[in-house]
This record gives structure tokens, sequence and C-alpha cells, in this order.
């Protein structure tokens, strides 16, 4: 049913739950794994120089590194077929465009839980996805 699976992560705990179902699933399906971090750049929007912005993603990246770890250590301990990406964008735009671009079957994602005039305001990540994806999301929760 499910081949490619996308894995969304930003290192949080509710990301390493998700991270945790969709290496599992995926070994299960015999399944590859993409997991993906998103440098969001909209974050960074009116920073002034390019050598803050370059120093800054620098540091991103090492984070993005960091948090695609597990999904790289939980896949080799389970013999799951893995690639790590990261990008730089919009975050829920990104995973939507990577899960085209990989022809990705489900994402698995988490969500920070956003309640109230946040979530009325912002809307989450999860949210986006799942209103814009062409394929099945499922959501992780706390």
């Amino acid at each position: 049913m499910y081949k490619n699976i996308l894995i969304p992560t930003d290192g949080s705990e509710i990301a390493e739950q998700a991270v945790e179902h969709g290496v599992r699933l995926a070994k299960a399906l015999n399944a590859k794994v993409y997991g993906l971090y998103v440098i969001d750049i909209s974050a960074f929007a009116g920073i002034p120089t390019e050598a803050v912005w370059e120093s800054m993603r620098v540091l991103l990246e090492e984070e993005g590194k960091k948090a695609l770890a597990s999904v790289k250590k939980l896949a080799e301990e389970l013999g799951v077929d893995y690639e790590t990406i990261i990008k730089e964008g919009i975050p829920a735009e990104e995973i939507v465009n990577v899960a085209k671009e990989k022809n990705v079957d489900l994402i698995v994602m988490g969500t920070a839980g956003r309640t109230g005039l946040d979530r009325f305001l912002l809307g989450s990540v999860a949210e986006k996805v799942v209103r814009t994806s062409s394929c099945p999301v499922m959501v992780v929760h706390k």
C-alpha cells in the first residue's frame, strides 16, 4: 500500500514520536523512508545582510542534521531503506513539494498541538500539509 513514506522532523519531542511511527510503519510495509528537515526561511525575512543569513543557515543546517539523525539511526537499526533531505523554504510548502518530487504515498508528521488564537491566526504546519497534500497524511499527537 505505502512504498514511500515522508517523515518531516524538526527534532522536537512530538516529531521524534512521528519518526518512530513512520519508520516502524515503513519496516512493516517494506517501504522507503524520506526524512526531511526544512530550514524555515520565513522566520528570517528582513535580515539585512547576506553574511548574517549565511552564518544562520549553517547553524540551522547543523540543527537539521541532528534532527535527521534519529531517522537514520532507527532506519538502520530496523533495516529500512532511507534517505535524508534538508531543504530551505516555507515548511508546509517544502513538505508538500518533496512529497511530490519523491512520489510519496504517505506523510507521517507530528503536530505542535497549537490551540486558541495562535492556531487561528497562524495555523500549524501539519494543518497546512493536511489541506494541501495530494497524498494521505498521518498526524501524530502527543
